[in-house]
């Protein structure tokens, strides 16, 4: 054990002591030095035995009253106003009780000046310790050090102020160079000796003029536009780009106050649909048999997951996928070992398959996320989804309602919205198979509609992150094409809320806001890998697949559809299907797909679709 290791450990081992005995020296110190300075350092003997009297009722009082307010306990690191303003009651309530005391003894004679400037004195040098222990702790001498890494917070709210004390206790981080913020009233003030340099605006050149390391984006509240933009500022500089927390996770204990690499779902910009229907949700989860297709998927992996926060009697995973099943069965062993859950190694096309799991786990509802999902596989495979889309939904749909499943929910897509794409045709026809079995069956059915999930398996995050770590370059179809986005937590919990809210028959939408640029996530991702757009990636047009928009349809006509109680999910208006019509047209593109007819399913699929 080294020397420094042994004092520190005998530091900490006297510690109360320590405390206890300065706290005593500074009261007798305080109280001595009043009387010097009341008789200009030089006590006559007939103040003699005041002072001793009223020294005696000092220690008497001081030191209880000290333990009492909790001033030999807490970290002087870290001490506060809290922590001053106990300080001052504990020596008003002090002084009171002193010059009671030295009353009740008889003295009135006693200096009454000394009573006001021990309090001062006292006051203040108990103060002062703790506030010169914090000063060094949070250690402020370092800020001038050279090495250290500059940092700049933009946002000078209660978040970017909670980081810079953050920064403060813990130097390592780095440095704060300084705070950005729109707020005009802020700007060329400073807070906590840090100053307010400009707007968003002024970024580049601040960041330029201290050389700034690392630009730490301390605004919760931005919209998507804002958030955008303001990284588009952060993007012209040489700086890492980093997030704050959300300022209600730190308050509820759940993060530290750690800025921490910028998400793709911080460019949504817009608050995320929250679970505050639990009770509805858990009312036809819990203890119930929980079926979820396309399991080892990103959406179906984490609807698994939050159903098994609902505590459902079982959860079957269901997928052809064998990898993504395993290593989801582990994770549920290990994080969710009272959830009982069973695997299966199926296609929802296999009848007999489905048949005998539905008649042996009697699930009581359905999550039907399995599906073909990729827009130009699609286009070449017309087929294949045909088969799996509309067939191998419909066949799961009939076994459902078979064997009495209570609720049935698709997942289905915006391009489903006068789809033009096989993918989105196919999705489309399968709501449309759903509406129709909605009306002569006990199982509710129902479909929820959502645009593209930010880092799902795929989706063009992965495949631009991929791109940017092989050096690039990032292949974009059209400079101008956009689409709707959400986060894989906000569409699972969209899914789980449907299900709740149907009654059968329903397709519901989530307001998704405004559609977002794939350029400016193809830009924002590289930024953020700390690479110049353009200069270290290369971000190359490739043109538009077959099947594909520039935009996606409107996904949702607030004037005609209609809210349910939670704000964010609306329903569609139903449509009128002729079920017989579409049941022989069903049976053509059977047809057409058994004979591996591509050409004959695409020109099918659009008649139906009308």
């Amino acid at each position: 054990m080294t020397r420094h290791k042994l004092a520190q450990d005998m530091l900490l081992h006297y510690r109360k002591g320590l405390i206890i005995l300065s706290h005593v020296a500074v009261i007798v110190f305080s109280y001595v030095a009043s009387f010097f300075l009341r008789f200009e350092f030089y006590i006559p003997r007939n103040e003699l035995t005041p002072f001793f009297v009223g020294f005696f009722c000092l220690i008497l009082i001081k030191p209880l009253l000290f333990s009492f307010f909790g001033l030999y306990s807490g970290l002087w690191a870290y001490v506060s106003i809290d922590d001053l303003w106990r300080i001052i009651k504990a020596n008003v309530i002090s002084s009171v009780l002193l010059v009671a005391g030295v009353w009740a003894l008889g003295w009135h004679g006693f200096p009454r000046s000394v009573f006001i400037m021990d309090f001062v004195l006292c006051t203040s040098l108990v103060g002062g310790l703790r506030f010169t222990s914090r000063i060094l702790k949070e250690g402020y001498y370092r800020n001038y050090d050279l090495r250290s890494k500059k940092v700049l917070i933009v946002g000078a709210g209660a978040t970017g102020v909670m980081l810079l004390r953050e920064y403060r206790k813990h130097p390592d981080m780095g440095k704060v160079v300084g705070f950005m913020d729109d707020d005009r009233v802020k700007l060329n003030e400073t807070i906590h000796g840090i100053k307010v340099w400009g707007t968003r605006r002024a970024i580049p050149k601040v960041a330029e003029r201290f050389g700034v390391d690392e630009i730490v984006i301390a605004m919760p509240a931005v919209t998507g536009d804002q958030m955008r933009e303001v990284l588009s500022y952060c993007e012209k500089t040489k700086a890492k780009i980093k997030m704050a927390p959300q300022m209600d996770k730190i308050l509820s204990g759940k993060l530290v106050i750690r800025p921490r690499e910028v998400q793709p779902e911080d460019l949504l910009g817009r608050e995320t649909v929250s679970i505050d229907l639990l009770k509805d949700v858990s009312a036809y989860i819990k203890d119930k048999v929980v079926l979820i297709t396309g399991a080892g998927g990103s959406i179906g992996s984490e609807i698994a997951r939050l159903v098994a926060y609902f505590a459902p009697k079982e959860v079957i995973l269901f997928d052809h996928h064998e990898n993504f099943l395993y290593f989801l069965n582990i994770e549920f062993k290990v994080k969710y070992p009272k959830v009982k859950t069973k695997t299966v190694i199926g296609d929802v096309r296999d009848v007999g398959l489905l048949r005998q799991l539905f008649s042996t786990s009697r699930p009581d509802v359905v999550f039907h996320a399995a599906a073909h999902k990729h827009v130009p596989l699609m286009e070449e495979n017309p087929v294949a989804a045909a088969k799996n889309n509309v067939f191998g939904s419909r066949t799961l749909m009939y076994i459902a309602s078979h064997y009495g499943v209570e609720r049935f929910i698709l997942i289905s897509t915006d391009k489903a919205v006068n789809p033009t794409s096989v993918m989105g045709m196919s999705k489309r026809i399968a709501e449309i198979i759903l509406q129709t079995r909605a009306k002569s069956s006990k199982t509710k059915f129902m479909a929820v509609r959502f645009g593209n999930v930010l880092g799902s398996s795929g989706s063009v995050v992965p495949l631009f992150k991929k791109q940017i770590a092989e050096g690039g370059p990032v292949t974009i179809t059209h400079p101008d094409v956009e689409r709707y986005f959400m986060s894989v937590k906000e569409a699972v919990i969209l899914v789980l809320q449907a299900g709740a809210l149907g009654n059968g028959g329903e397709l519901f939408i989530l307001d998704m806001g405004e559609q977002i640029k794939i350029m400016d996530i193809a830009k924002n991702l590289i930024s953020l890998s700390g690479l110049i757009p353009g200069k270290d990636i290369e971000i190359k047009i490739i043109g538009l697949r077959p099947g594909e928009k520039l935009s996606e349809e409107i996904l949702l006509d607030k004037e005609k559809d209609r809210v349910t109680k939670h704000e964010k999910i609306y329903i569609s208006q139903p449509q009128d299907f002729d079920s017989v019509a579409i049941r022989r047209k069903l049976r053509d593109l059977k047809v057409l797909a058994d004979r591996m007819d591509n050409a004959g399913v695409v020109k099918k699929m659009k008649e139906i679709i009308g």
